[in-house]
This record gives C-alpha cells, structure tokens and sequence, in this order.
C-alpha cells in the first residue's frame, strides 16, 4: 500500500470511514469505484496498521455487521496523506503545465491557424500566464 494509487485509495477510504464508519463493503467499493477485493485488503491493512478498529454487532437488517472506526493514528494518517497528495498533484500540474507549454511552441512553429479554436487559445492563455 504505499505507491501513489495505493495512498490516494487510502485517503479515499480513510475519508469515507471519518464520516460514515458504518458502510458495508460493497457500499465503499462503489463509493470508491475500486473492487470489493481491493476494499477488504485496504480495511484489513488498515486495522493491522492501527489506523481503524474493527468491531463486530448484532447484525441489524439494513445495516453491515460491522463498523470501521477510525483511531488518532487513523486521523494523523488523513492529515499526512492529504500534504503528499496535494504535493504529488501540484507535481503533476508542474509538468503537465510545461508540456502544454511544449506543444503550444509546437503548433505556433508549424501553423498558429492549426489553433483557431478560440476558447481553446484563451485556455492556453491563461495557463501559459
């Protein structure tokens, strides 16, 4: 669980668990969009890791059988995830803002009328400013 998708499916669930702790499974994973597997190996690391309890109740008709709370490591966690996904976000603005600026040159070298498009130039304009 620690390459950058692995970190933004924790953050997701960790932020799903700090305000509806008693979601079942399948509830998640379609919150998520992220296979039923994928949620119980999470919860599961989770719970081993110290960043939720798991505790089990009288099985209630319309609700799950358990409830995932989160503990102050849990929240520590929220807080420290958030800080590297924002980093690793801007990162990704960063070079995504300079290969627009690459591929603007390009078409400017080859032929300005191949951009036409005026929303598009203004687009452009505001993130190459």
């Amino acid at each position: 669980m620690n390459t950058a998708y692995d970190k933004e499916i924790r953050l997701k669930l960790l932020k799903i668990l700090e305000k509806e702790h008693d979601l079942t499974q399948r509830e998640m994973n379609q919150k998520m969009g992220v296979s039923l597997g994928k949620v119980n190996y999470c919860l599961t690391e989770l719970a081993k890791k110290g960043m939720i309890k798991i505790e089990r109740f009288q099985k209630h008709p319309k609700k799950s059988a358990y409830l995932y709370r989160l503990t102050p490591t849990g929240i520590e966690e929220i807080a420290k995830l958030t800080i590297q996904f924002l980093k690793h976000r801007l990162h990704q603005y960063d070079e995504i803002k300079v290969e627009i600026e690459n591929l603007s040159s390009e078409i400017s070298k080859i032929d300005s009328e191949l951009c036409s498009d005026p929303k598009l130039k203004e687009v452009l304009k505001k993130i190459l400013t």
